[in-house]
């Protein structure tokens, strides 16, 4: 006997079982795909994230060691490249933090400027050993019956302790008597320790190292005094944050479609 054609309904779910298979099949190469895709992009990011890593680790390598050579060449001590590294590295994040909060670049300027003329002046004091020649002269003059060995270590403390305690005493009168005395010997000390530094001989090398570490010092602290009397506009700091023509714009058409609508409240 021949065998009956299949009907209506074992054709169709014939088809649609097909047509599942199929699907199957579609998704299951999707995935498949997908898979493969994911662990190329797996791969790449990996090896882009380490060559990246490598990237920043050599630009540290080549700015730190680059400092410490540079200290070393420079000044003769890697210590004055970690220094003189360091502060310039702070000055330098000051700076930029000064100037995102909108202080004038002409001020900014202005302080390296002054900062570098005055660690040029001090270094090129210390370097040629200006200041222990001119004590040593004129310890030679006056303190003749003091050992030639601390002539210039004893007249540069004794005149600045003095000059100090002179300085204290004028800045002290105003606020009276126990303030000025007060002053005076703070600054008698602070000179003292002053003429006993300007009185040591020091090599080329360090006073150059000194007047730069001078001129980093000076240069943070002249920023940061006319900072302080500029002082932080808060409020242009918060408008440069607002979005004011897209707020004023939507509340503009807040009102237009209020005044449209035929059951808005009249105010």
């Amino acid at each position: 006997m021949d065998e009956q054609a299949p009907g209506l309904r074992a054709q169709l779910g014939a088809t649609i079982e097909a047509a599942k298979r199929l699907l199957r099949a579609h998704v299951d190469l999707a995935r498949a795909e997908a898979g493969e895709i994911l662990d190329a992009a797996k791969r790449l990011v990996a090896f882009g994230a380490l060559a990246l890593g490598l990237v920043l680790v050599v630009a540290q390598l080549v700015l730190i060691g680059g400092l410490l050579f540079l200290g070393e060449w420079l000044f003769g001590s890697i210590g004055w490249g970690v220094l003189l590294g360091a502060l310039l590295l702070l000055d330098v994040a000051l700076v930029a933090v000064l100037a995102a909060i909108d202080i004038p670049v002409r001020n900014l300027g202005g302080a390296f400027v002054i900062g570098a003329i005055v660690g040029v002046v001090v270094g090129v004091v210390l370097a040629l050993d200006l200041t222990h020649r001119g004590w040593s002269s004129l310890g030679d003059s006056v303190l003749t019956s003091v050992d030639p060995a601390w002539r210039a270590t004893a007249i540069a403390v004794i005149v600045l302790a003095i000059v100090g305690a002179v300085l204290g005493l004028i800045a002290g009168a105003r606020r009276g008597g126990g303030a000025a005395i007060g002053s005076a010997i703070g600054l008698a000390i602070l000179g003292a320790i002053i003429g006993l530094l300007t009185a040591i001989s020091i090599p080329v090398q360090v006073g150059a190292a000194l007047g730069v570490l001078v001129a980093l010092i000076i240069w943070p602290a002249i920023t940061g005094v006319g900072a302080a009397r500029h002082g932080i506009d808060g409020e242009a700091l918060k408008a440069k944050f607002t979005p004011d023509e897209t707020i004023g714009e939507t509340k503009e058409t807040i009102e237009w479609v209020r005044a449209r609508l035929p059951l808005a409240p009249k105010s």
